[in-house]
């Protein structure tokens, strides 16, 4: 594919965008105007996601076809070849333009897809990569289970080889997405004789496959943003095998510093709209800008949001350097929990009372959503405390933490 300057490039996505979207019109925050939700996931009944599953899908339909689906891509899977500096640049073009959410595709193309392109068969690539780009298809990532918790290796869906399939019975847990999902990554054990680490074998599963049953998990916010899945006897392909046999625990660990990149390298203070200037507005309303214990923690939560940013542009330099993402973007992810943690006691210290009982007055009631939200951001994309573990094995090089089966 020819060479473009990045200039050249900028007025290509400008001219897209223009003929495709409108231009973001930029609103001061006002207290006591808009909506006042604060919560941490989208809580959304199911008729309102297929509106914005049809949204996201048909936009990222014409994103891929303009050239902008897959910029750092192959090009034999629809990609432009360009480097990461263009994925970037596209992004800086976009965030001044109305455009339908794309959270539906944030685990299959963050995640599930750069697994495939690096271990799937050239057929599987084929048949799913450029589906996944242009929004075709979405992927979920199915690894949690309900006795394994963090321990990965400790998983037991299991995987028997029948000829030329393979029949997987077991329960997956935590799964976002699988609800509208096509298909899943799945990681199974297949040498229960095998030590934990080595008698695994990864998969791509139809989610609407026979015997594949997706069930939704309430959460104490009210919401169901997560799913539990059962596998009954689910007969998959070996065609669609990631990586050799018993090899999966490899594959699971190019997925699992995807997921850190994808969780922990977007360098956001904080998720939703419980921004700094929120913080300050709402301190100011309930006449707590003057204490001086409030103004340091909304000072740090200020701090940490610029060092998590600046954390996370390290760690995606790495990236754009061709380097694996590593340790850092555990460091990201727990910089995020830590802040969305700071985040939650502030609010419930400015709010006092306010917070646990709804009176209608706007912008109080409605943090306790986030509140209730942040214990599910520390355990999702690993828990805080294997995120300490990651840092303090991998990067200050201190002993490894005992294991339950030394």
């Amino acid at each position: 594919m020819a060479a473009i300057t990045e200039a050249d490039f900028r007025a290509e996505a400008r001219a897209f965008l223009d003929a495709n979207a409108d231009k973001r019109v930029e609103r001061k925050f006002q207290w006591g105007e808009g909506s006042d939700r604060v919560g941490l996931l989208e809580e959304k009944t199911a008729e309102e996601e297929a509106v914005e599953v049809a949204a996201a899908k048909a936009w990222k339909a014409k994103e891929f076809d303009a050239g902008f689906g897959w910029i750092s891509g192959p090009a034999e899977y629809g990609g432009r070849e360009l480097t990461r500096e263009y994925e970037r640049a596209y992004r800086e073009e976009t965030a001044g333009y109305d455009i339908p959410s794309q959270g539906a595709f944030v685990i299959g193309l963050g995640m599930v897809a750069p697994t495939i392109l690096a271990h799937a068969i050239p057929e599987v690539k084929e048949k799913y990569l450029r589906a996944l780009y242009r929004g075709d298809l979405i992927g979920c990532q199915l690894f949690s289970e309900p006795i394994a918790g963090s321990d990965l290796a400790g998983i037991q869906t299991k995987a028997v080889r029948d000829g030329d399939e393979w029949v997987v019975t077991g329960q997956k847990v935590w799964t976002s997405g699988a609800q509208f999902s096509d298909i899943g990554e799945v990681i199974t054990r297949t040498s229960p004789d095998k030590p934990k680490h080595k008698g695994l074998t990864m998969f791509v599963v139809d989610m609407k496959a026979l015997g594949v049953e997706v069930r939704p998990l309430r959460q104490m916010t009210g919401g169901a943003s997560f799913n539990e899945v059962f596998f009954e006897e689910v007969r998959i392909p070996d065609s669609h095998r990631l990586g050799d046999v018993d090899e999966g625990w490899g594959v699971a660990l190019t997925t699992l510093m995807n997921e850190r990149a994808a969780i922990g390298g977007g360098g956001s203070s904080g998720v939703g709209d419980y921004n700094f200037t929120r913080f300050k507005e709402m301190a100011r309303h309930f006449g707590v800008d003057d204490d001086p214990n409030i103004r340091q923690r909304i000072a740090s939560i200020y701090i940490n949001g610029h060092v998590a940013r600046a954390t996370a542009v390290r760690s995606m330099a790495k990236v754009r350097a061709g380097q694996a993402p590593g340790p850092e973007m555990s460091i990201g992810k727990l910089s995020m929990t830590k802040n969305m943690q700071l985040m939650a006691q502030t609010a419930a210290e400015i709010l006092g009372p306010r917070l646990a009982a709804d009176t209608g007055e706007w912008g109080t009631f409605a943090w306790a959503e986030m509140v209730l939200g942040v214990p599910g951001g520390r355990v999702a994309g690993g828990t805080d405390e294997i995120m300490r573990n990651i840092i303090g094995e991998r990067v200050l090089g201190l002993p490894k933490e005992p294991r339950v089966e030394q």
